[in-house]
């Protein structure tokens, strides 16, 4: 029976069992998952203070009495308190002389990682002697401050290029992405894999086999390639040089953090430990102070807030949900809700259609299998949850159900009429249109209190916004409900009033009808894309334009055009012309772009611009505006149609702004949303731009009344 030590704190319980391993089992009791704090820290020196002196210890294993997750990563509430660099300063050291200790224990230190590990937690870890990690789905392992502007401060830096080699850490670090079970265990990030329930036993016994010598740490030698660029200070520097082309490339020079994540890592790999250490403490501070960490944290925070359901008394429950449509979008709805537990049924016009949509999820399964995200055990489950038909009379059970059809009203009438004659009253229907208004769409239905909008993205699994859009008659329980079903799809979900376009739509075809304006105007093509890619977006207009597909960029076109007036905003005819002429983008291997048409991927590589496409420009002769006033043009128009959504009151609020065009629409996250822009920029400064494209381009720049009013009082849209 293992026998409980004192420890002075309730964040972490340290017990020994016979044999003299000792298990810290961290457990905050006031939260669901384990964060490094200051708390954290002092209770982890105290935890050693009692393992250095403790007489008879063999081992350690350090594990999370969390059933779901080891450590998240670090509080950032923490980093926010922060007042200046000094302080972010010293939580780093004192991470650092706590890693020193537990790597200066005498005894093998095993760390036991189950569920996400995350930041500060896969630090911790890399300060054990052993790594074993569980198999299950949920365990992933991440070093992901790079995401929120700054670079790991617990040591990371310094332990990860030693552990797994600097190319490897490299990628990790500057992309913060996850690594899963079995990748991690080929690289070396993890010694050993187990099944979730043999995890404690596991390590405890690797401790002991560690001790007692019965074990020993083998890893995978490194290649004769890796060796050769590795092994010396002339050819590593060739990896710093590619790394950081490679990182520019990626973040245009937009992120402070990329280029001294590089930086610390050759400072240790070339002058010590101790060197990195400190170098690792000393950008670590300053990067807490910027003003894209500022930003990316504050949309942490404002994505975790809008995980939690408003209203959860008054959302139904949703097991079943049903889908109208098994194209890509139906497809993808269906596999974001079967992957999270939820039943589906997928409806088309034939069984053979729907059957297409349920095999698209298991070739999106078999992918993710193959790379270790999944297994494909959980494959197949999340591929039974679906079922495909061609009939109503299955739906009768959902609890919600989506349509995913054509853009076409008689369509979505049709399907939605037939659909409410066979579910109950009180489910929910969802149209998942982009432009089209929610309330035309209801007049569709006897009942338009259980009508609301819910916008997915395209692709769907990978975009985490999901839009819902209410009408003057959707009822509170719907809208309740429609939350629930969006956060067990594991959506950043934002509400908005109804209206053309609703937010995302609206404003994001403002943004590129005024690319096609500069078209229209002689712009080449390329040099406006790598502008808006310069200023931080993932792709330019054109490029978006291809992969949406003129035809749908048209029909948005008609819809926007209608609804604003043609005073205020010219609007540009030249996608509908585009399209009548077949040059629809991706789909048609031609739009402003060419695409190899052996090329099946779901985002074709361009092959270089379609030079025909000039014929549709008025303008005699191409000539681009700078980058600079491109990128004005186009951002502000984007930035001022938000503000008058917010006037509008179709936003209810500047943050579910800032999340719709960061999380659904790429506006560059290191500003923070359109409305988090205007206020670091200073909203004086940005009404004067506005005034300056207003004076030359017309009225359909002018600033909207909300910026006035704030740029003349001075304040801004968040406190």
């Amino acid at each position: 029976m293992p026998t409980a030590l004192s420890v002075p704190t309730d964040l972490l319980t340290l017990t020994v069992d016979e044999a003299g391993v000792a298990t810290l089992n961290l457990d905050d009791p006031d939260a669901s998952v384990n964060k490094i704090s200051w708390d954290t820290l002092n209770a982890l020196s105290d935890a050693l203070d009692v393992v250095e002196t403790y007489a008879d210890l063999s081992g350690l294993v350090i594990a999370s009495g969390k059933p779901d997750s080891f450590i998240v990563g670090a509080d950032l509430r923490m980093l926010q308190a922060f007042e200046i660099p000094a302080e972010a300063r010293r939580v780093s050291r004192e991470a650092h002389a706590l890693g020193k200790r537990l790597r200066s224990l005498p005894v093998p230190t095993v760390a036991a990682l189950h569920g996400p590990v995350m930041g500060g937690g896969l630090e911790l870890a890399l300060n054990c002697d052993y790594r074993i990690a569980s198999t299950a789905d949920a365990t992933k392992l991440a070093l992901p401050e790079v995401q929120l502007g700054l670079l790991p401060g617990g040591g990371g830096t310094q332990l990860l290029p030693r552990l797994v080699g600097v190319q490897r850490a490299l990628g990790l670090m500057l992309t913060g992405k996850n690594t899963y079970p079995e990748k991690a265990r080929r690289t070396g990030l993890v010694d050993a894999l187990i099944h979730a329930p043999g995890l404690p036993t596991a390590a405890r016994r690797a401790a002991r086999q560690l001790a007692t010598g019965e074990r020993t740490i083998d890893r995978d030698e490194p290649s004769f390639g890796d060796r050769l660029l590795e092994g010396n200070p002339v050819s590593r520097r060739v990896l710093y040089r590619q790394a950081r082309t490679r990182t520019e490339s990626r973040t245009r020079g937009n992120y402070p953090a990329p280029p001294r994540i590089i930086d610390v890592v050759r400072t240790g790999m070339e002058e010590g430990l101790g060197a990195g250490l400190d170098m690792e403490r000393k950008c670590f501070g300053e990067l807490a102070f910027t003003p894209e960490s500022q930003a990316l944290v504050s949309l942490f925070f404002a994505k975790r807030d809008a995980e939690t359901n408003p209203d959860p008394d008054r959302a139904h429950p949703v097991k079943t949900l049903g889908v109208l449509g098994a194209g890509l979008m139906g497809s993808g709805i269906a596999q974001v809700s079967a992957q999270n537990g939820l039943d589906v049924v997928l409806k088309d016009q034939s069984l053979a259609l729907a059957s297409q949509g349920q095999k698209s999820i298991w070739e999106s399964g078999t992918k993710q299998a193959k790379k270790g995200i999944i297994n494909s055990f959980t494959r197949d489950q999340i591929v039974e949850r679906v079922a495909p038909t061609a009939n109503y009379a299955p739906l009768h059970s959902a609890d919600l159900v989506v349509e995913a059809v054509p853009e076409d009203l008689s369509i979505k009438h049709a399907v939605l009429s037939e659909v409410e004659a066979v579910v109950d009253e009180d489910t929910v229907l969802a149209s998942n249109t982009s432009a089209l208004p929610i309330s035309t769409i209801a007049e569709g239905v006897d009942d338009p209190s259980r009508v609301l909008g819910m916008h997915y993205f395209s692709p769907v699994p990978d975009i985490p916004l999901l839009e819902i859009v209410v009408t003057e008659d959707t009822s509170e329980e719907a809208l309740a409900t429609a939350y629930a079903a969006g956060l067990a799809q594991d959506k950043t979900v934002i509400v908005v009033n109804d209206g053309p376009g609703f937010y995302t739509t609206r404003i994001l075809a403002l943004y590129m009808n005024e690319a096609l304006l500069l078209f229209e105007a002689g712009a080449e093509i390329e040099a406006v894309d790598e502008a808006m890619k310069d200023a931080g977006f993932p792709m330019g207009p054109f490029e978006l334009f291809d992969l949406v597909g003129l035809d749908v960029a048209a029909k948005i076109t008609d819809v926007m055009g209608e609804a604003l007036s043609s005073e205020r905003i010219d609007i540009s005819d030249r996608a509908a012309q585009l399209a009548d002429a077949d040059l629809l983008g991706q789909k048609t291997n031609r739009g402003f772009y060419e695409y190899d048409a052996d090329d099946d991927a779901d985002d074709k590589e361009p092959q270089g611009v379609h030079d025909a496409v000039y014929h549709h420009s008025d303008a005699s002769t191409r000539s681009t505006p700078p980058a600079d006033a491109v990128q004005d043009r186009l951002l502000l128009m984007m930035v001022n149609e938000a503000v008058r959504c917010l006037e509008d009151e179709v936003l209810r609020a500047p943050i579910d702004g800032d999340l719709g065009a960061v999380f659904g629409l790429g506006f560059p996250p290191f500003l923070g949303g359109p409305f988090r822009h205007v206020d670091r920029a200073g909203t004086a400064s940005i009404v004067d731009t506005l005034q300056r494209l207003a004076d030359r381009h017309g009225s359909r720049f002018a600033p909207a009344d909300r910026l006035q009013t704030h740029a003349a009082q001075d304040t801004t849209f968040h406190p």
